[in-house]
């Protein structure tokens, strides 16, 4: 099927007005800190890549796309922009494309990455016609960009200074190179950060430019505070023009870059409906495969007062139920936890126990049962605090970061500004 590139409206001016996107917040890890970034969710008030108000497993991103077409036909685009990367969460966000692709075979697909881990996936992002790729490359000259990046983690190995500039480089070109090849359009964005890469994004352009980049956005930075850049100023709009201009001789320039939300919807520019974000957070509280009917949650407790045990170290779980009328949870069940040992198979057995549940809320867990438990359909959520508070905010898809584990509050889910130990 031949696609109508020309309705994009990111990548065309002129379809802007006319026809809207929707970007699907599936992507929470990122794999690099860049010292202008702050990833705090429900921040409704403010329009800039990173936020969302909820996060959504593939299949509820499916059922949330069926319904924002009702709301807004004229979304033309579904794009994947994070709050993180896209492939520093390669399954979920290779999962929603294919999904996407399956049931809107019409739809303009694309995702906005930094390039550090896109490389593997690029063949089979062409095979599923993702036709715009947006790579952000804020310097060429690993010395501008290690001011610019507190770290990078690739392949799990943590990168600092002029070698993770380095490293995050060279797959940034290696991507533009291969995505090219593979005849993906390919926007190129590049953060004017004054006095740190002001003078040298017309380097960045002149060398994506040889390359074959499509377009270039060369976009404003935007101050957030609690970030290492929080007293650069942005920059004035004469700085932006005559940078736009001048890089306008070398490629064509994106101008009207909205500086997005991770779950942005509808036309450039417009600020998220009521009614959207009402069906962005039914999706959110839905199991993580809506077709089924997982009415409840189980934790892990000595007591039955608080979650206060790992998930590995639990002999019973207590299984809960929302009671709406209430306006509470209620216990309905403990259930015993399947015998120590058995590595996989354990984690399978308990799946299994907990099949109707969508969520297991722990103090803690380990990296292999997360994974066979989310494969099951079932999120792991590491939490601290009184049961019924948690399990009621589960249920009504509360923001309850005051009730994540001090490890957590700076790992990948959240304003991720830590060591980046956390993006496993």
């Amino acid at each position: 099927m031949t696609l109508n590139i020309k309705n994009h409206p990111c990548f065309n001016d002129s379809s802007r007005h006319t026809f809207g996107r929707i970007h699907l917040p599936v992507a929470p890890k990122c794999n690099i800190q860049c010292n202008y970034c702050n990833r705090k969710f429900d921040c409704m008030n403010e329009n800039r890549p990173g936020i969302t108000s909820k996060v959504l497993s593939p299949k509820q991103a499916l059922w949330y796309l069926d319904n924002a077409m009702k709301l807004s036909p004229n979304i033309s685009v579904v794009g994947i922009a994070g709050p993180g990367d896209p492939f520093a969460n390669p399954d979920e966000t290779m999962e929603t494309l294919r999904l996407v692709r399956e049931k809107y075979p019409e739809m303009l697909l694309c995702v906005a990455t930094n390039g550090l881990d896109v490389l593997p996936y690029i063949e089979e992002l062409a095979e599923l016609q993702v036709s715009h790729v947006t790579l952000t490359i804020n310097a060429i000259d690993p010395e501008i960009g290690q001011e610019i990046y507190a770290w990078v983690r690739y392949q799990k190995k943590m990168y600092r200074d002029r070698q993770a500039a380095e490293l995050l480089l060279e797959n940034q070109l290696a991507a533009l190179q291969k995505l090219k090849r593979f005849g993906v359009t390919t926007k190129i964005n590049s953060i004017i950060i004054p006095g740190v890469n002001d003078t040298h994004v017309l380097e960045v352009a002149r060398q994506v430019a040889s390359m074959g980049a499509d377009i270039l956005n060369a976009l404003p930075y935007y101050n957030t505070t609690e970030t290492v850049f929080e007293n650069i100023p942005e920059p004035d709009p004469l700085m932006v023009m005559e940078i736009q201009g001048e890089a306008g001789k070398l490629l064509p320039q994106m101008k009207h870059c909205a500086r997005c939300r991770a779950d942005a919807v509808g036309i450039i520019g417009e600020f998220n409906s009521d009614e959207m974000m009402q069906k962005l957070a039914e999706a959110s509280r839905m199991p993580k495969n809506p077709g089924e009917h997982r009415p409840y949650i189980a934790v892990a407790s000595l007591e039955g007062v608080l979650i206060n045990q790992h998930l590995g170290e639990a002999d019973r779980f207590l299984v809960y139920a929302l009671d709406e009328e209430k306006k509470s949870c209620t216990l309905v069940d403990s259930r015993p936890a399947p015998p120590p040992g058995g590595g996989k198979d354990r984690w399978e057995a308990l799946a299994a126990k907990l099949s109707d549940c969508h969520a297991v809320l722990v103090n803690s867990a380990g990296d292999s049962p997360q994974t066979v438990l989310k494969a099951s359909g079932i999120d792991v959520m590491s939490l601290e605090g009184v049961i019924e508070e948690a399990v009621y905010g589960v249920f009504t898809g509360q923001n309850l970061k005051h009730l994540m584990k001090s490890s957590q509050i700076h790992a990948c889910k959240s304003g991720c500004s830590g060591a980046g130990n956390g993006c496993d």
